[in-house]
């Protein structure tokens, strides 16, 4: 194992912090000026063409305020032995699939659909309606396979990392690509580029992309 922890390794990107509201609602609120409205558009058009996404009941400036999920990150089964690598890595294909079957909005490109790009074991929680995907902030329209190559990077650096077990993080991989399907590797470089981009992301993490892409495409064969 590194010195970083996988939770923190996967609790990239904007901060934000999560307050309980009542049994059924939470309040997500960014830090400093971050405008969360776009993520809860985003969030609202998914859910109404039943996507597994939690409801937003109302947005402005950096707060939302959305369902509560009862229930732990898929992250949080997976260390603890609750839920087996291959089946956490076919859900994850699942999710991709579900999202990417979802029509484009208007003047979106024909090929293109709504992206996650942050699709990992940390992102999804798993409740009393099933796994539910969070974190909507990175969300634009794209290619799908570069969705795929982004989730795909994103495990691959926690293999390379030595975060969780390799034969069961590997699995997870494999099935996550084989369910998926597509052809992530034409976006395997342009996924690449984006992480080393990510201004959250320490230089020990930017130097396991390389590695981490090797991985993906030994998993592709």
């Amino acid at each position: 194992m590194s010195g970083m922890d996988l939770p923190s390794l996967l609790a990239r990107g904007r901060t934000a912090h999560v307050f309980a509201l009542d049994d059924a609602r939470v309040l997500r609120r960014y830090d400093g000026d971050e405008d969360a409205t776009a993520e809860a558009d985003v969030m609202a058009y998914l859910f109404t063409h039943g996507y597994p996404v939690p409801k937003v009941e109302s947005a402005s400036g950096p707060d939302i305020v959305m369902e509560r999920i009862d229930g732990p990150t898929m992250l949080e089964l997976l260390l603890d032995g609750r839920l087996e690598p291959a089946a956490a890595g076919v859900t994850l294909g699942e999710l991709h699939t579900r999202l990417h079957a979802i029509p484009p909005g208007p003047g979106c490109p024909p090929a293109e659909r709504m992206l996650h790009l942050d699709l990992h074991p940390g992102n999804v929680m798993v409740g009393s309606r099933g796994p539910m995907v969070i974190d909507w902030c990175n969300a634009r329209n794209g290619l799908p396979d570069l969705d795929i190559a982004v989730s795909a990077l994103i495990l691959a650096e926690v293999i390379a990392g030595g975060h969780l077990p390799e034969a069961g993080a590997h699995e997870m991989l494999v099935r996550l690509l084989a369910t998926a399907g597509g052809r992530p590797e034409d976006q395997l470089d342009e996924a690449v580029r984006m992480r080393a981009a990510d201004p959250h992301l320490e230089p020990g993490e930017i130097a396991l992309h390389d590695r981490a892409a090797l991985i993906v495409r030994a998993a592709l064969l």
